[in-house]
Formats: C-alpha cells, sequence, structure tokens
C-alpha cells in the first residue's frame, strides 16, 4: 500500500471512529435549529439579567441555553423553558418550537412534579420531621407518579422533533454535609434533601434513556461548590424568594453549560 493510500485509509477511519463516538454532534447541532424547553433550571431563575420579554418565565442571558447559543451559532434558537413548568405544562405550552428541523432539544422537568419547592419551604420554615416527611412524600411520587409524567413528555418531543438530539438534565444535590454551615437547617434534613434529589436524578436518566434520549447529570460539575462548601453556585434563601435554591451565574455557566456540552 502507498503512503498516500495509507493515510487515506487512515483518515477514513478516524472519521468513521469520530462519528461513531457522536464526536461530530457538536457540528451538526450548530448548524441546525436549537430548541430549549423546561423549567426554572433551564430558563436562569436565580441567575439574573433576565430578558424583558420573558415576563414571569424569567429567561436568563446567563442561563446555559442561552450561553451554548451565543457560542455556537445554531441555525435558529428558541428559548422556550419557564420558570414554574412541570412535564405537562412543558408539552403543552413550549412544544410549538418543534419542528422537523429542530436538530437540538434540551430539557430539564421533573422537579416541579413532585412539589419540591413546596417542599423546601417546609423545610425552612417548619420542624425537622416535617421536612423529612415531606421530602420522602416527594420520593414516593418520584418512583410513582413521574415515570410515566417523563415518558408522555419525552415521547411528545420525540414526535414533533424526530430528528433531533435530545439532552435532558438533571438537578444538583442542594448542600455539602458537614460542611460550612452554622446555622438553618439540620444535617439530617439537608442529607434527606440530597438523597431526593439523587432519586429524582436516577428517575429522569431512566426515563431518558428509554427514550433514546442522552442524559447529563450535574451533581458532579456542582460538587465542591453546593451550600454550605464555602463557595457555593446556588443562592440559598434569598429576596426576591424565587431565586432561593437555584443555580447562581456562575451555576449556570461552570455547571449546567459544561454539562450541556459534554453531551451534544
Amino acid at each position: 500500500m502507498s503512503v498516500r493510500r495509507f493515510w487515506a485509509s487512515a483518515s477514513t477511519l478516524l472519521l468513521a471512529a469520530a462519528a461513531a463516538l457522536g464526536m461530530a454532534h457538536p457540528a451538526s447541532a450548530a448548524t441546525g435549529g436549537y430548541v430549549a424547553l423546561g423549567d426554572s433550571y433551564s430558563s436562569g431563575v436565580g441567575a439574573g439579567s433576565y430578558l424583558s420579554d420573558s415576563g414571569d418565565c424569567r429567561r436568563s442571558t446567563k442561563a446555559y441555553p442561552y450561553l451554548w447559543a451565543a457560542a455556537n451559532s445554531p441555525s435558529s434558537f428558541a428559548f422556550a423553558a419557564c420558570s414554574g413548568a412541570t412535564t405537562s405544562s412543558v408539552a403543552s405550552g413550549q412544544l410549538g418550537a418543534l419542528s422537523s428541523s429542530t436538530s437540538l432539544v434540551s430539557v430539564t422537568a421533573g422537579g416541579n412534579d413532585v412539589g419540591f419547592a413546596d417542599v423546601m419551604q417546609d423545610c425552612v420554615l417548619s420542624s425537622e420531621a416535617t421536612c423529612v416527611a415531606g421530602v420522602n412524600s416527594a420520593v414516593g411520587q418520584m418512583n410513582t407518579a413521574l415515570p410515566s409524567r417523563l415518558d408522555s413528555l419525552y415521547a411528545s418531543i420525540h414526535s414533533k422533533a424526530p430528528q433531533a438530539r435530545v439532552v435532558v438534565l438533571g438537578y444538583p444535590r442542594f448542600y455539602k454535609i458537614g460542611g460550612s454551615c452554622i446555622a438553618g437547617l439540620t444535617e439530617k434534613e439537608r442529607t434527606a434533601i440530597n438523597d431526593a434529589a439523587d432519586v429524582l436524578n436516577g428517575v429522569i436518566a431512566k426515563r431518558a434513556a428509554n427514550a433514546g434520549f442522552a442524559f447529563s447529570g450535574v451533581a458532579d460539575e456542582f460538587t465542591g461548590h453546593e451550600l454550605c462548601s464555602g463557595d457555593p453556585w446556588l443562592n440559598s434563601v434569598t429576596i426576591p424568594v424565587y431565586n432561593s435554591y437555584h443555580p447562581k451565574a456562575v451555576g449556570q455557566s461552570n455547571g449546567y453549560l459544561p454539562a450541556f456540552r459534554s453531551a451534544v
């Protein structure tokens, strides 16, 4: 075999291997339309710099979908994620942005279905027993009602955007156990909340895999930057209250964005 033919064959094999490993995804995603779906963790609540036309959805220019679109220039970008969204409201109110030409979709959904915001409110305002009971109730919903709701949402996304690569993102653990916090919730409450986040992420990951979607967790990215870590990328209880327990701008850029980028 000539040297020229050898290198031509080697290049062909390398390109085939790259495609098989998904290394071509970023280029293909950037050339097609990108639609960002989901709840407040995708809209960017807690990061500030909200788009004036987004109203109570609070879509931020510092949210990971906006940052990714700015860096990769997809042929179109629809930022549909909205604060407070559930699986059903995503399905009923956000999927109009999808089409057969959509090549990339991101989505976070599930936390509001199990009432996690109410659970956190109870944990802050009520007793340890009330908090743990609320967390356990939410975990029960994660294991019973949530899977079918996720299945329904994911099926609808695939139906409307059959050619798209869909990246489902998870939620961070809120607390560093044994960390620097000297007041607030007890360690038992913090541990229960973290464990619930792990259950939620596990349920979402399984349903995403069953749908043929990519799942990208963010727990690893946020490790060392939870509340009580000394360098949190999450807001604690704050004013305005809707920012509480949501990623700061740094949590979007250094936590969610890398997790999304790794799965595109």
